[in-house]
Parts: C-alpha cells; sequence; structure tokens
C-alpha cells in the first residue's frame, strides 16, 4: 500500500525516475556495443601484421665479393690487347706509356662507346691528335711503342690534358713497354 501512496504523489514518481537514471550507470542493454565490432577486428588485424614485420626475422645479408686487387703491372701492346672490355675483361688504355682502368668509363671506352677503337690499345696518339680513326693506332703489336714523332706542341699539349685528366679519374695499373723491352719480362 504504500507503494501505491508513493505512486499516486506526483514528487514521489519524479524522484522515482530520478532514482533509476542516475544509480543505473549502465546503459540500457540495447544499447551496449560489442568489442567484436569490424572496425576493432580490422584495427587488431593491423597490429598483429605491424608486430609481425618488425619481428620477423631478416635475411642475412650477403655481401659481394670484392673485386680482386689491382696490382701494377708492365704491359707489352699483345698483353694489353685483351683488356677491351669484351668478355667480361676490365677496360684499360694507355697514354703517353701509362695504363689507366677506365672500366669505370665503359660506356665511352668499352665496347659500342665512341672511343672504343683506344681499349686495349696505346690511344697516345689518337687523343693527341683528336681522331678516334684506327690509323692513329699501331699495327704492329710486336714492333715497337709509337714514338709520337710528328706531333706538334699542340698536339703535345692535348695528350698532357688527356692525361693528366685520366690520373685524375682513373687509377694507373701499369705501364706500357715494347715487346722485348727487359721490363717486360717483370
Amino acid at each position: 500500500m504504500a507503494a501505491s501512496r508513493a505512486s499516486s504523489h506526483p514528487k514521489a514518481v519524479v524522484e522515482a525516475d530520478t532514482f533509476l537514471e542516475t544509480d543505473n550507470p549502465l546503459p540500457p542493454p540495447t544499447y551496449a556495443q560489442s568489442i567484436a565490432s569490424p572496425i576493432n577486428i580490422i584495427l587488431f588485424a593491423l597490429l598483429i601484421t605491424l608486430i609481425y614485420l618488425r619481428l620477423r626475422p631478416k635475411p642475412p645479408v650477403t655481401l659481394s665479393r670484392p673485386a680482386p686487387p689491382i696490382v701494377f703491372r708492365t704491359f707489352t701492346p699483345p698483353m694489353l690487347k685483351p683488356y677491351n672490355g669484351e668478355n667480361n675483361m676490365p677496360v684499360y688504355l694507355a697514354v703517353n706509356g701509362k695504363v689507366f682502368d677506365v672500366s669505370s668509363g665503359r660506356n665511352f671506352y668499352g665496347p659500342g662507346g665512341p672511343y672504343e677503337n683506344f681499349a686495349g690499345r696505346d690511344a697516345s696518339r689518337g687523343l693527341a691528335c683528336g681522331s678516334f680513326d684506327e690509323d692513329m693506332l699501331t699495327k704492329d703489336l710486336g714492333g715497337p711503342l709509337d714514338d709520337l714523332k710528328g706531333l706538334g706542341e699542340d698536339e703535345w699539349e692535348a695528350m698532357r690534358g688527356w692525361e693528366e685528366r685520366f690520373e685524375e679519374k682513373y687509377l694507373v695499373v701499369g705501364k706500357l713497354v715494347a715487346v722485348g723491352d727487359p721490363e717486360a719480362s717483370k
């Protein structure tokens, strides 16, 4: 009967409603969300993927084989000829008796390059004269070296300029001597 009195009294009804709203902190069951919502599943999968990518074992690092050391050698024209860039050989050329490794400039001095005639040869006269023709190269590889006779002062200066450029840019790997020279057997 007390309950019927409380319900009949207007103030009691308001207090009862307030009591129900303030003392129950949980939302009605129809508004509760599940932890397994699609966005949570996607975020969890992303988290697992990132953790896996961060912690997965890395393949061992493989180092490439170092290039064989280049030793200063004495070359004769026939010994220099194979170093023309073909068959995976390095590209060497000689200027004024010095043999340079121009392999890093393979696009210029190797097969198909504009200076390919000079690869594996003495390029002194051709560079001095500014000519890429075969005529500038010594024909007889077993004969004496080109003594560069007949070059004018301007041509000597041009050759020295090329020699200086090669010394700045490329490694000197040897010297060029004639076949039969006592130094050739060393």
